[in-house]
């Protein structure tokens, strides 16, 4: 069983930051690739960012690539998402997941298996 919990969301303004955690349970936290994904109200869940498990390859989504970055420390059983120069479009709750192993797709959610509650960010205008 994993255990996914995020941490770090607040209410920000237009091109302010903040830093996302998820912190996970268990012992092999450094052999899961991870994503991160959001739900706007009244919108479906979507893909923000990807890591690999060493993390070596990080894939983003359109919308967030060169404001976001995600990262891992493995030795804290973490993982991180950076936001910055964020937008009211931004607004979410934000998802941490842990991808099914032996899959090797990363935009869908239906490829991961476990998640956490979720954190909200709120971005004002």
């Amino acid at each position: 069983q994993v255990q996914l919990v995020e941490s770090g969301g607040g209410l920000v303004q237009a091109g302010g930051s903040l830093r996302l955690s998820c912190a996970a349970s268990g012992r092999t936290f450094s052999f899961y690739d991870m994503g991160w994904f959001r739900q706007a109200p009244g919108k479906e869940r979507e893909f923000v960012a990807f890591i690999t498990w060493s993390g070596s390859s990080t894939f983003y989504a359109d919308s967030v690539k060169g404001r976001f970055t995600i990262s891992r420390a493995n030795a804290n059983n973490t993982m991180y998402l950076q936001m910055n120069s964020l937008k009211p479009e931004d607004t979410a709750v934000y998802y941490c997941a842990k991808r099914k192993a032996g899959s090797n797709r990363w935009m869908s959610s239906s490829e991961y298996s476990y998640w956490g509650q979720g954190t909200q960010v709120t971005v004002s205008s």
